[in-house]
């Protein structure tokens, strides 16, 4: 069962005296939601909640109205994840693996290049059909996913980041820490402080040895609040809150998304997907909800594609 108790939101944060910006994200129901739409293995649930996380973390820290996605695709035995996170803060998720790889009690090596193998992480901002989407995407480099995550932001877009992930698939609670150090150039350049770059790096470096001085319980702790949490990193040199944003699990598939796909199809290749009640049956990966389409459905389908 999801912790009810345990917050679900981002927290944005900055460190006084540097030029230091955050996000702390915490989620128990929502990552409660995700998995309670799955059987995964242990493991593949704990990716699941960190990549969720992180995607909550990244996508707070946009300025977008409409979707950021976060995708890995690889070949090993967790071969592709995905998260979507709306500007409105409702997310969901889903991942793929090979079941035969997690069947009894074979042990996997949780380390990225072992868990995942060879392929990329993709970035991805979605702000509608009129406009043009943005996308990075960078090898999986690294033993985790925050490393993964870091080493795209440090060689792609020139942005000192660290990152903390943690995720407990029994109580169903998530949580990411990311730190950035504000660029010198952009259209936020205005916002930084004027100091020297010794003092700029010595502010970074601090800010990054107090980060990791957090563990994975507090992080996971419900007894902590996200201002608790922040203020023991980072009581001593200061540290601002802004305002947070709420979290939550919700699909967006529908009967008419689903229709609008299939009406892509062919007549034959609709014929080739029907089952053997005469029905195309198309199971939403992210929630697992069934959407049933019989013949007069199909007639209604193909006619209102003859129409566009």
């Amino acid at each position: 069962m999801a912790d009810t108790q345990f917050s679900n939101e981002v927290q944005p944060f900055s460190i006084e005296g540097a030029n230091v910006r955050g996000r702390l994200v915490r989620l128990g129901q929502a990552y409660g939601d995700i998995l309670g739409q799955h059987d995964y293995p242990g493991t593949v649930s704990t990716l699941m909640g960190e990549l969720t996380a992180m995607t909550a973390a990244l996508a707070d820290s946009l300025k977008y109205d409409g979707l950021f996605i976060l995708q890995t695709q690889s070949d090993g035995p967790v071969s592709m994840m995905v998260v979507d996170v709306t500007s409105q803060g409702t997310l969901r998720g889903y991942a793929r693996y090979d079941e035969d790889r997690f069947s009894g009690d074979r042990e996997i090596d949780t380390a990225v290049p072992h868990i995942m193998g060879s392929g990329h992480i993709a970035f991805t901002v979605d702000q509608g059909p009129d406009t043009e989407r943005y996308q990075g995407i960078t090898a999986l480099e690294g033993a985790s996913l925050a490393e993964c995550a870091q080493s795209y932001f440090r060689q792609s877009e020139q942005l000192e980041t660290a990152i903390l992930l943690a995720a407990d698939t029994t109580s169903k609670r998530a949580a990411a820490l990311m730190i950035q150090k504000m660029p010198d150039t952009g259209e936020r350049v205005e916002q930084r402080l004027k100091l020297t770059p010794e003092e700029d790096d010595e502010s970074w470096r601090e800010a990054v040895i107090l980060m990791s001085s957090m563990t994975r319980e507090e992080l996971l702790d419900p007894g902590l609040s996200s201002l608790d949490l922040l203020y023991r990193l980072y009581h001593e040199t200061g540290v601002r809150i802004y305002e947070n944003k709420p979290l939550k699990f919700q699909c967006r598939c529908s009967e008419e998304k689903i229709s609008a796909t299939l009406a892509s199809f062919s007549a034959e290749d609709l014929a080739d997907m029907k089952t053997a009640e005469n029905l195309i049956v198309a199971t939403c990966e992210f929630c697992r909800t069934e959407y049933a389409f019989d013949d007069d459905a199909l007639a209604a389908l193909r006619g209102q594609s003859s129409q566009k």
